[in-house]
């Protein structure tokens, strides 16, 4: 049984945008746009403030890791939901790039489960910036319009993060949290 006492308030943020889940697909469920991009909006701000709030408290634990990563993990694809919904011409006229982000990234996820029974939480720099990048670009496609070169920009930092996550899979035995980087990685003493 799950003890809700032990959880911080950075826990608290994640457990938020994983909740909101079927709030944001209910709101594309009745094509309600303005109000899906604005409580998305909501959850991608919960992102920076569990991570901003557990560093600035010192309470980041391997349970709040995970529990960020679900939630981003989430909150992205809900927002992908919301962008083949609201933006289906879009989605439609560039389907041949966005299998080339997905693949890598859920061989990346497959390797993770296979390896350590769950997702990982390593939160590279690469990751943080692949984020803001999708954020962003949901976002502003969704209160806006397309934009091209933010669309290859996102490509781009998501698959080369994506590789990076599999190189730290193949370099770490067992999993760990909060890795910055492949030359941290090499640094690390947690590497086997």
């Amino acid at each position: 049984m799950i003890n809700f006492k032990n959880f911080n308030i950075a826990d608290w943020f994640s457990f938020y945008r994983i909740l909101a889940v079927p709030l944001l697909l209910s709101l594309i469920w009745l094509q309600e746009r303005e109000f899906f991009t604005w409580f998305l909006l909501i959850s991608y701000s919960t992102d920076a403030i569990d991570g901003f709030l557990a560093r600035k408290l010192k309470i980041s634990s391997a349970r709040g890791s995970q529990l960020d990563s679900i939630g981003d993990q989430i909150t992205f694809v809900v927002g992908l939901i919301g962008l083949l919904v609201f933006e289906y011409e879009f989605i439609a006229a560039n389907y041949v790039l966005i299998p080339i982000a997905f693949v890598p990234y859920i061989l990346q996820m497959i390797l993770a489960f296979y390896k350590y029974g769950k997702t990982t939480a390593f939160h590279t720099y690469l990751a943080k910036s692949s984020a803001i990048l999708q954020s962003v670009f949901i976002l502003f496609t969704l209160f806006f319009a397309p934009v091209y070169w933010l669309f290859y920009m996102m490509i781009i930092i998501g698959v080369l993060e994506t590789i990076e996550e599999i190189t730290l899979i193949y370099m770490y035995d067992n999993w760990v949290k909060d890795v910055k980087g492949i030359y941290w990685a090499l640094k690390d003493d947690r590497r086997q």
